[in-house]
């Protein structure tokens, strides 16, 4: 039966974010996942956690100026010490907060940097934090993102992914698998999901169009949940989409896995 937790910047946005942990455990969640903890202190969302009996199972390294409209800096050449600053602070979060992922959001390739530049850079950086975050036990993922919502977007298939966390050599990176961004970049999700299945660490979902809720789009989800629970993926499903009305109404389809 698959397992899932709600993001929390994505889903309960009614509510103030730190309202939404409980919101989460009212709705039945077990666990959740958001992008960034670094506007809270480490302290409140350790408390959060523990008064509503939540799992933290996943947040992003520090992404650049997210306000500003960045996506990411692991691919900028000029930015490497701040991805590696980042990468020390989402530790001293990760090992607060008892997460055992964290994942990283290449960016947008700059204008003045040639492929071979962005790429060797994307490498050298994941290859930085996979072995910082080996050392603290915690696992690195790296999201491919597509490139219609975010044009540009360095890693933008599956297989670009899977190229560089072999490219890196170190062992310790596994690739998030967002159904919404593949479903709109390459398509084939069952054949991809299970052909790689043994380096997909996490997988996110939404349907296609509108990253709403599953069952409002192109995507045979019921199909789609049973096939990777039958080849034995057993991690969580990450929920993170945009809610077509509600938090609470979107989330009837959930009721047939609980």
């Amino acid at each position: 039966m698959p397992k899932f937790a709600a993001n929390l910047t994505f889903l309960f946005t009614e509510l103030a974010f730190l309202d939404r942990f409980k919101a989460a455990r009212d709705a039945g969640f077990h666990a959740v996942e958001f992008m960034f903890p670094y506007a809270y202190k480490k302290e409140e969302l350790v408390k959060r956690l523990h008064d509503n009996d939540l799992e933290l199972i996943l947040h992003n390294l520090p992404a650049g100026n997210w306000a500003g409209g960045e996506r990411g800096i692991a691919c900028h050449p000029d930015r490497i010490k701040e991805f590696r600053d980042g990468v020390e602070l989402a530790l001293e979060y990760a090992q607060s907060l008892g997460v055992r992922r964290l994942n990283c959001l290449a960016g947008v390739q700059p204008a003045d940097t040639i492929f071979e530049q962005a790429r060797a850079t994307t490498v050298a950086n994941l290859a930085f934090a996979a072995q910082a975050l080996r050392n603290a036990g915690i696992e690195l993922l790296i999201e491919p993102v597509n490139t219609i919502d975010i044009p540009g977007f360095f890693v933008a298939t599956s297989k670009f992914g899977l190229e560089l966390i072999d490219a890196a050599g170190t062992g310790n990176i596994g690739l998030q698998y967002d159904v919404y961004h593949m479903q709109v970049m390459e398509g084939n999700l069952a054949h991809t999901i299970e052909s790689n299945l043994g380096c997909i660490s996490h997988i996110q979902v939404a349907d296609n169009p509108g990253r709403h809720e599953p069952g409002t789009g192109e995507i045979n989800y019921p199909f789609l949940f049973g096939f990777i629970d039958r080849i034995g993926y057993a991690s969580w499903i990450g929920c993170e989409y945009k809610p077509s009305k509600d938090t609470l109404s979107s989330l009837s389809w959930l009721k047939r896995y609980e």
